[in-house]
């Protein structure tokens, strides 16, 4: 693989018509951001109940004293002992950014179906320190966690929820499928190195390349679900896949 070979004097050619192209998506990317914040709003008129490390949770309890609740809706049911490698890939992006986002009345929270004592296990095993609760299989899962998107396909994906000086909380915004790689930046780096995403099959999305960032070089597969399936743990997926 080789791009054209040029001389430098081209290459700041070629490379300032690309820099038009990329202020012009810049520029549209902010005009997008700013729809998106346009949004129109849905009061939230139900109490919702979650259970945390030390019990029981309200939706306003998550705010953490912030008016602004990023939530990550990570795909771990009840019992599922394989571990989602796209929603892991997502939130390994908030390490480094909590006190930047706190800081900015932004708190960042992870909500999962799967009872609390196992949501604990997979957070402490991965060492994530952000806040991740179980809303169980009750109203939030079925009201939020399970949302009918525009394009009509019930998926999970990140809510945005504001909270204003009265304690009323309103959903702003939700983001699904695809439109949670904005979130993982990631991308941005792979996209501009020669080989790209290198998402070459046979899926030809992350499924092809990413694992738990614990998992590298020990093997082990991804499924078509984006589930991590360890060398050897002798499920059938492997024989099917051989």
């Amino acid at each position: 693989m080789q791009n054209q070979v040029v001389s430098r004097e081209e290459w700041r050619m070629a490379r300032g018509a690309l820099i038009a192209k990329e202020k012009a998506f810049t520029r549209a990317g902010d005009a997008l951001g700013a729809e998106q914040r346009a949004l129109p709003w849905v009061k939230i008129d139900k109490e919702y109940v979650f259970e945390g490390p030390s019990g029981k949770l309200t939706l306003s309890d998550l705010f953490d004293g912030r008016s602004q609740l990023f939530i990550k809706m990570f795909m771990l049911d009840p019992g599922q002992v394989r571990q989602c490698t796209g929603c892991s890939l997502e939130v390994d992006h908030v390490a480094g950014l909590l006190e930047h986002l706190q800081n900015n009345d932004v708190t960042y929270a992870v909500v999962a179906p799967a009872p609390i004592a196992e949501i604990e296990a997979m957070r402490q095993r991965m060492d994530w320190r952000f806040p991740w609760v179980s809303c169980g299989m009750g109203e939030f899962y079925r009201d939020v966690y399970l949302t009918f998107n525009p394009e009509g396909v019930t998926s999970t994906g990140n809510v945005v929820f504001y909270k204003d000086d009265d304690g009323q909380i309103f959903h702003t915004y939700s983001s699904y499928s695809r439109g949670c790689e904005g979130y993982l930046g990631i991308y941005r780096i792979f996209d501009v190195m020669p080989k790209g995403r290198n998402e070459n099959g046979p899926y030809h999305a992350m499924g092809d390349w990413v694992r738990p960032r614990n998992m590298y070089g020990k093997g082990g597969m991804v499924t078509r679900n984006g589930q991590y399936h360890p060398q050897g743990c002798g499920c059938g997926i492997h024989a099917e896949a051989s």
